[in-house]
């Protein structure tokens, strides 16, 4: 499913589609192994299929969508490997972004973060895993984009592209997810300019979160041999 996404006034349509697409492809809108068609895009968002065509190449590139022999393109999967790389790389990634970011945290964008927390904290409880996704990589970046000019955020996102279709097959029972709020200890070690104590939110976070939902796919699967 595609996000609801409103083309800005200064975007052009390709653009808007490839924002519309990465967006949907981060926070869970399509499952593993899904084809995506040009025209059937097209038809879903209102344009010609040459911004579209634009836009999958483009995600090809950046490795969130996979190029077929037959030329057809596809949403990729993980196996446990490759999930474990993704953490790890994740894990490497934003907790240096945090630590170089915290001393640029200023009273508004800590509010932001405290406002997403919220909108997570409210998804869980209502079960909504998409909007739990948005919440929480919204509660990320507010984070690292604090800092002027980061280049890591770009690397970030990319991996937040490989995990969005992932995650939204695994996420399928939150219950023994998230039983920790490490946002909230995230956002008392800004407070105190604890960069340790930060760092270990974050880390805790990707493996009470993302980790914990992808060793519970890859449970299931090795006892009933199948991926969903």
């Amino acid at each position: 499913m595609l996000v609801s996404e409103r083309r800005e006034e200064s975007e052009s349509a390709k653009q808007w589609v490839y924002r519309v697409l990465r967006h949907s492809i981060m926070t869970g809108g399509f499952e593993p192994g899904e084809p995506v068609t040009i025209n059937g895009l097209a038809d879903m968002l209102g344009v010609s299929a040459m911004p579209v065509r634009e836009a999958l190449h483009r995600l090809v590139s950046e490795g969130a969508l996979e190029l077929l022999d037959n030329r057809r393109v596809r949403v990729p999967d993980l196996d446990s490997a490759g999930f474990d790389e993704v953490l790890e790389a994740r894990t490497a990634l934003e907790t240096r972004a945090a630590e170089r970011a915290m001393p640029f945290i200023d009273p508004p964008a800590l509010a932001r973060m405290r406002a997403f927390d919220r909108q997570a904290d409210e998804a869980l409880a209502a079960g909504d895993f998409r909007r739990l996704v948005e919440a929480n990589f919204a509660f990320h970046r507010a984070l690292y984009e604090a800092r002027p000019g980061t280049v890591i955020l770009p690397l970030i996102e990319s991996l937040w592209l490989r995990l969005g279709p992932f995650m939204r097959r695994a996420g399928e029972n939150l219950s023994q997810t998230y039983q920790v709020d490490r946002h909230a200890e995230a956002l008392l070690a800004i407070t105190r300019q604890d960069a340790e104590a930060l760092k270990a939110a974050i880390t805790a976070d990707i493996r009470d979160g993302a980790g914990h939902l992808g060793r519970g796919h890859f449970e299931r699967v090795a006892i009933t041999g199948r991926a969903d």
